[in-house]
């Protein structure tokens, strides 16, 4: 028999309902992940609306959280703000690999995976807003270029680097969206306590 994995709400936090599913006491690796691509292209609108509500689901998760919450790193891993960073640090990424599409590149450009621009960005030492408003305007900037785009582009395909797999630029978008939520459910995980 399976059962729902949200918890009813049962107390209210800062004038919030607590929604934390209980079954979410460890978010799933993200270097572990498998991604399913075999969705139809035209889901792209769908995805391009997910990467802009972003910013405003980030923004309700941290608004009202004291900066202490927020800094903490539970068993020296990254804090709240410091994923809340790391979504922004990953921006110019992103949109260097819209670009890889746009201009008929035959791989995507290469992402860091040590993350070094994350651990010595000190995010934990700039004010949560900083973040927040950085993220909100390089995120939208993503989604206007997207937006631009011609409809047929989102089929166009490029050589994932750590995947090894083809990607188009719908499952780019995709995988951005995945990558936000992962990045989120850990800031709800730290902050929901």
């Amino acid at each position: 028999m399976r059962t729902n994995s949200f918890t009813q709400p049962e107390s209210e936090d800062h004038g919030r309902l607590n929604t934390c599913p209980s079954a979410m006491s460890q978010v799933p690796k993200w270097f572990e992940r498998k991604f399913d691509l075999s969705f139809p292209v035209e889901l792209y609108p769908n995805l391009c609306i997910r990467l802009r509500g972003t910013p405003a689901r980030l923004e309700e998760l941290v608004g009202d959280r004291s900066r202490e919450v927020l800094v903490q790193k539970p068993e020296g891993k990254w804090s709240a703000q410091e994923h809340a960073g790391h979504l922004f640090d990953l921006e110019p990424l992103w949109m260097a690999r819209v670009e890889d599409f746009v201009l008929g590149h035959s791989e995507l450009t290469v992402a860091d995976l040590s993350n070094r621009k994350t651990h010595e960005a000190n995010h934990n030492a700039r004010p949560m807003g900083e973040i927040l408003a950085g993220f909100r305007n390089a995120r939208l900037r993503l989604v206007d270029y997207l937006h631009k785009q011609d409809p047929t582009s989102f089929e166009q395909s490029l050589l994932h680097p750590r995947l090894k797999q083809p990607m188009r630029l719908v499952d780019h978008v995709y995988f951005v969206a995945e990558h936000d939520d992962h990045h989120l459910a850990w800031i709800w995980e730290l902050t929901s306590g």
